[in-house]
C-alpha cells in the first residue's frame, strides 16, 4: 500500500495484523536494480513468514507497483487498489 502523503524514493508498505514493513525500489536507468526492505518506525515488524510473502509480492509485482506510484504521485491519476490475499506462485 501507499500512504497518500508519501514521498520519494519510490516505496511501498506491507501490512499484516498491525505489523508493517517497507520496500524501497532502487531504480537505475529506468530499471529496478535492487529492492531494500526495512521495518517501519513505530510499528511492530512483519513476522518472518509475512516478510517472505511481502518480498514475494513486491518482487513479482514491482513493475506494477512503480507504475501505480508514478500514476498517483507524479501524474496525479486515480489508481485502483488491489488487495492480494493469495499466493502468487
Amino acid at each position: 500500500m501507499f500512504y497518500a502523503n508519501e514521498h520519494e524514493p519510490v516505496h511501498v508498505h506491507g501490512k499484516s495484523q498491525g505489523r508493517e514493513a517497507r520496500a524501497e525500489f532502487i531504480i537505475i536507468n529506468g530499471l529496478v536494480n535492487e529492492i531494500s526492505y526495512t521495518n517501519v518506525t513505530g510499528r511492530p515488524p512483519l513476522q518472518a513468514n509475512e516478510l517472505r510473502y511481502f518480498k514475494e509480492i513486491v518482487s513479482y509485482k514491482s513493475d506494477e507497483i512503480i507504475a501505480k506510484w508514478i500514476d498517483f504521485f507524479v501524474l496525479h491519476k486515480s489508481i485502483t487498489s488491489e488487495n492480494i490475499t493469495t499466493r502468487l506462485k
